[in-house]
């Protein structure tokens, strides 16, 4: 299973975070790459706690039948799945602050290991484990990451 508990899969990340440009081109989707990124940051402070989003209503009623088919291993997020509100990003953010906040954050989060997991439910998905935490933040990476052909 894919996890930001591996130190390969971080380094990973990191690797593919620094090919990213400040005109990279998306693949889909409405974000630019400075909110994209930005926007990642979001949902990194979500998972160690820094941010505590509240439950939004449909995910009380479909996080749960939908957390296992997100998490399952193998399978990529989807392109163009919907995200918060409160998680999008506007206006033109700065690239390298917010890439140097996402390394930051990323390093944290593995280096705290299961302890730096939020015990705060996911806004959609509900309580998760630290090790779905762990997978989760992977996929999401990856996500934003294949957006940006990266």
């Amino acid at each position: 299973m894919e996890s930001m508990f591996d130190a390969a899969r971080v380094e990973e990340m990191k690797r593919r975070l620094g090919s990213l440009r400040p005109d990279s081109a998306r693949v889909w989707g409405s974000m630019t790459v400075s909110q994209m990124v930005a926007h990642c940051c979001l949902g990194m402070e979500m998972a160690t706690g820094d941010s505590k989003l509240p439950r939004v209503f449909v995910g009380r009623i479909l996080g749960p039948l939908v957390k296992n088919m997100a998490l399952k291993e193998g399978e990529p997020m989807r392109r163009n799945s919907p995200t918060a509100p409160s998680l999008l990003v506007k206006g033109d953010p700065d690239f390298e602050a917010s890439r140097e906040q996402l390394r930051g954050l990323i390093d944290r989060f593995a280096e705290g290991g299961p302890a730096a997991c939020t015990t705060h439910p996911h806004a959609f998905f509900g309580k998760l484990t630290p090790e779905q935490w762990s997978t989760l933040v992977y996929k999401h990476l990856d996500h934003h990451l294949r957006q940006f052909g990266v």
